[in-house]
């Protein structure tokens, strides 16, 4: 992998995070059209996944500095050990999927584009629903919408199906205002991604692969790139969840999924 092709999917990762458009998804339709296979694509992933996950805590140091200063500072039940609690709920499916569905879920990845296309279908799909949903909006999230969430999220271990769509959208369609939903769904994917590059960190030090392929100046050019690309897309999301324009993203993943599933039979 050159350092330009690093830049190019660094740069993909870092927008596509928090986008609700699906970086797996872009990933594999840029190592298609790169021509980029083999280890190298395991390392790089960890390297971009760890820069989008210092961007999301950089964007949200205010929110996640207060959550801690609330937890460690009483010995009450308060607020912010509330929201921890819904966010340790909501990581509980993508947990069980880790654990025990991790080899399946690594199989849908490297075999062709046709279920990324798909995918991207459903999430414009879901998109589209979370448009022109108006249920009646809720104070907070609740306790069962943290764990609906939490599923929407393990769904979207399937490359093409956002992450950040399936549960920004799951959200509104529940019920929820718009700035609470985008932060929490941004804080509850710091550490399932973290948890994932570490587990696979292990596979790749145990198996003596590490950066196999993969030169440091590449590695560190898409880090930067995720990391900064991951800033902006982290700050422009919130902000555009707040004014409900996700309906834009939906016609974008309705075309990109209709193009590739059309190209995978043509």
């Amino acid at each position: 992998m050159s350092w330009i092709e690093a830049l190019i999917l660094g740069l993909v990762q870092g927008l596509t995070e928090f986008l609700p458009i699906s970086s797996s998804g872009h990933l594999e339709i840029g190592h298609a059209l790169l021509g980029i296979q083999g280890e190298e694509n395991l390392t790089f992933a960890i390297v971009v996944h760890a820069a989008t996950v210092l961007s999301t805590m950089v964007i949200l140091w205010k929110e996640i500095t207060q959550l801690f200063k609330g937890t460690f500072s009483s010995t009450k039940w308060n607020e912010e050990k509330t929201y921890i609690a819904k966010l340790v709920i909501s990581m509980i499916p993508v947990f069980i999927v880790g654990v025990f569905f991790k080899d399946t879920v690594e199989s849908f990845f490297g075999n062709g584009l046709l279920l990324v296309g798909c995918c991207l279908l459903l999430t414009a799909t879901l998109l589209t629903f979370a448009h022109f949903a108006k249920p009646r909006k809720k104070e907070n999230i609740s306790f069962l919408d943290a764990f609906i969430i939490g599923i929407a999220q393990a769904c979207a271990v399937l490359p093409g199906l956002s992450r950040s769509g399936s549960t920004i959208a799951t959200g509104l369609i529940l019920g929820n205002k718009k700035e609470t939903i985008a932060q929490f769904s941004f804080l509850m994917v710091l550490v399932p991604i973290l948890g994932e590059a570490f587990l696979e960190l292990l596979d790749i030090v145990q198996e003596g692969s590490l950066g196999a392929g993969l030169p440091i100046w590449s590695m560190l050019v898409g880090f930067i790139a995720a990391f900064l690309s991951g800033c902006f897309a982290c700050r422009f999301m919130i902000n555009l969840v707040k004014k409900g324009k996700l309906i834009y993203f939906a016609i974008y993943c309705l075309l990109v999924g209709s193009v590739v599933v059309v190209n995978y039979f043509c």
